[in-house]
């Protein structure tokens, strides 16, 4: 249908009085209350007293009409309720309207008794319309079901676009992703998802704030874009003058709140990185950092079992879970071990006996990894700055996709570990874990660097590290298109974030942070495979013809 059809179609709806786009509807019940109260109706019993008229409203997801009956399933945010409508009963014409005029997707408000109908005979009725997965295919009318009788209807909101067809559904991906409102309808599960994620937000929120944590909100829009070593999105400010970039972390002015006097303090917010896209990576994500005075790192492992093992027993009151075919026990305590025994344990390479001698290091690396590496992962060991970083590249690429069960990763180097204390019993680690589940980072905490000066020397370096890398990358692009300079990973600036440091000469007691992954802990908690599946509406690729149905002019 053509938008000019469009109209001529409601203008017709309002000739004959109707509005086709209602202000409101005085709804009494949803189709999951009056499925609890009224479920001790026997088999053809209606409901009589003074109270038992009752008005519902929500999308019809399927329409069976013949004859002087009709029966048409309406779906709200709690359930599915039957509408069972007979001729005699609707006012003037109203069931003729309601045969013509109501479809499949249009939003109904209904009103009337309650009744639980008695078993129909499939075989004189006929079927029309869209089926959906809360009505059976074997029969047409539901057997013994609970439904309102109807007495009164009226159309709120009429649907122009129709939904998916009965056996195909809404299967395009993509499409899934870009109209995830179609998608909800089509598909319930879909909507059940983001329940659970609300649940598991709640669960969280709930859980620090009983430990003592205070909410509290940080800037969107920063001078620098600190905490993180990840490229950011770079906006600007007219009246300012000045480039803002969003953030990619909320930890610096976290930590601004604990040199202020606050002693356990969180935030749940979004986070913005101007990098790839995968089943694991969206440019924009929701993470819950926390920071606490007067603690370590070995207390944000105990904080980071709590939140996670309180937010399974809220979504499934148990600690054993499927993951994608993946068993996973979330028993408590989980495996706590260094970085460096785990590369031992599955490579064999012991770092701790390799000296300083990297050119000897990066040999006996690629001869313990054989053959099997492919040439990216072959090109980051030979490219790898130090041994600390050669450390993690052999973590990532050998052990971290068979930490299937919880475990907590140890001590990391401190050459990547610009934020944390150093380790008090190894010079060249970090007081540092983070948190793998299902082969995928969840957590990250420190014991968090409180030394002014160590902190100054080590965020200098990194800016350095990058303006390093940033000039050679454009020497190598200066002869490239405007297209490879843009995408270049190295190509934007780096700046120090100079009041961060100010703040910690006045002072920041010993303390432990944690940022911890929402996206993917509800990933994990609902049996999802991409980060797309639970975030309502995930960054895409640019369409380049976009021609809906029934969208053209």
């Amino acid at each position: 249908m053509r938008r000019k059809e469009f109209k001529d179609f409601v203008e017709e709806l309002r000739s004959k009085g109707l509005e086709p786009y209602a202000y409101k509807w005085d709804r009494t019940h949803t189709a999951n209350q009056l499925q609890e109260i009224y479920r001790h109706l026997a088999n053809g019993e209606e409901s009589s007293g003074e109270n038992d008229n009752v008005s519902v409203a929500g999308r019809i997801i399927a329409r069976r009409a013949f004859g002087k009956l009709a029966f048409l399933t309406l779906r709200d945010d709690s359930g599915t309720i039957q509408l069972y409508c007979e001729k005699e009963r609707l006012l003037n014409d109203q069931f003729d309207q309601l045969k013509t005029l109501v479809d499949i997707g249009d939003i109904l408000g209904a009103s009337g008794s309650m009744k639980r109908t008695e078993k129909g005979k499939a075989s004189n009725l006929s079927f029309g319309g869209i089926y959906y997965p809360e009505v059976s295919c074997v029969r047409v009318v539901p057997l013994r079901e609970l439904s309102v009788v109807v007495n009164s209807f009226g159309i709120l909101t009429k649907s122009l676009l129709p939904l998916p067809d009965k056996y195909h559904g809404l299967t395009d991906v993509d499409k899934r992703y870009r109209q995830r409102y179609v998608d909800m309808i089509a598909n319930p599960e879909v909507a059940d998802v983001f329940r659970r994620r609300a649940k598991i937000v709640s669960e969280i929120r709930k859980t620090v704030e009983s430990l003592g944590f205070i909410e509290v909100e940080t800037p969107v829009l920063q001078g620098a874009a600190g905490g993180a070593e990840a490229r950011p999105f770079v906006t600007y400010h007219n009246s300012l003058g000045r480039d803002l970039y969003l953030r990619i972390a909320t930890e610096l002015h976290l930590k601004r709140m604990l040199v202020g006097g606050f002693e356990k303090v969180y935030e749940i917010g979004r986070i913005f990185r101007n990098e790839g896209i995968s089943t694991r990576h969206n440019p924009e994500f929701t993470t819950i950092e926390m920071y606490e005075a007067y603690s370590d790192y070995q207390s944000m492992m105990n904080m980071a079992e709590e939140v996670v093992t309180r937010c399974a027993l809220a979504v499934h009151g148990k600690l054993t879970i499927d993951y994608q075919g993946v068993e996973i026990s979330l028993e408590r305590p989980w495996r706590r071990e260094t970085m460096h025994n785990l590369v031992k344990e599955t490579t064999g390479i012991n770092f701790h006996d390799l000296g300083n001698d990297l050119k000897v290091a990066k040999e006996v690396t690629l001869k313990a990894l054989g053959t099997g590496l492919d040439n990216k992962d072959k090109s980051a060991i030979e490219a790898s700055p130090s041994l600390g970083n050669l450390l993690n590249e052999v973590f990532e690429i050998a052990v971290e996709p068979k930490l299937l069960q919880p475990t907590f990763v140890l001590d990391y180097p401190i050459e990547i570990s610009p934020l944390a204390k150093p380790h008090r019993s190894h010079a060249s680690l970090t007081e540092r874990f983070e948190l793998f589940i299902c082969g995928r980072e969840l957590a990250n905490a420190f014991s968090e660097l409180t030394d002014p000066l160590d902190q100054r020397a080590r965020l200098e370096d990194q800016v350095r590290q990058h303006n390093e890398k940033r000039a050679a990358a454009v020497s190598e692009t200066s002869t490239a298109n405007e297209d490879s300079k843009k995408n270049d990973d190295n190509s934007y600036e780096v700046t120090l974030d100079d009041d961060f440091l100010t703040a910690l000469e006045y002072g920041m007691p010993p303390a432990s942070g944690m940022g911890l992954g929402i996206d993917r802990l509800v990933m994990l908690l609902t049996n999802s495979a991409s980060i797309r599946d639970v975030i309502a509406f995930p960054a895409l690729k640019l369409q380049h013809s976009i021609i809906a149905a029934g969208q053209t002019d």
